[in-house]
């Protein structure tokens, strides 16, 4: 095989690389399927499902159908509004990260605080501290 043959080769399989990961990078945001039917604990595994495999757009569409879908439901919109603003967190989105944590520890200085799971609030808290102080 001659050098320009190697050459010639190695651009056609750096070109299919590029391809395939401007394809890949460009659906990690598409708009997923959420179906109707879904359960609150269904949309919160399918949204744990994408967040474990990088996938951080989808995990919020997903959260995001539990806040629109289950409104009346607190402890789904603690869930929804803690998560949103974690992986915001972990994307180093610190703005939306924080103003979303605000917004969950709004919804404990409610009549329906009692009714909250506490959990979300703690952590609400803690990851709040670090942002405000910079890390």
């Amino acid at each position: 095989m001659s050098v320009f043959s190697k050459t010639a080769s190695a651009l056609k399989s750096a070109f299919f690389a590029a391809v395939l990961g401007a394809a890949a990078v460009s659906c990690a945001s598409a708009p997923v399927v959420v179906d109707d039917g879904l359960s609150p604990a269904e949309l919160i595994q399918r949204a744990q499902d994408d967040y474990d495999r990088g996938r951080y757009e989808a995990a919020v569409q997903f959260y995001q159908a539990l806040r629109d879908r289950f409104p009346n439901d607190l402890s789904a919109q603690c869930a929804a509004d803690y998560e949103i603003s974690f992986i915001r967190y972990k994307q180093k989105r610190y703005e939306e990260a924080k103003a979303g944590f605000k917004t969950l520890l709004e919804r404990y200085k409610t009549a329906d605080a009692a009714l909250l799971p506490a959990h979300y609030k703690i952590l609400g808290e803690k990851i709040l501290a670090k942002i405000e102080l910079g890390k």
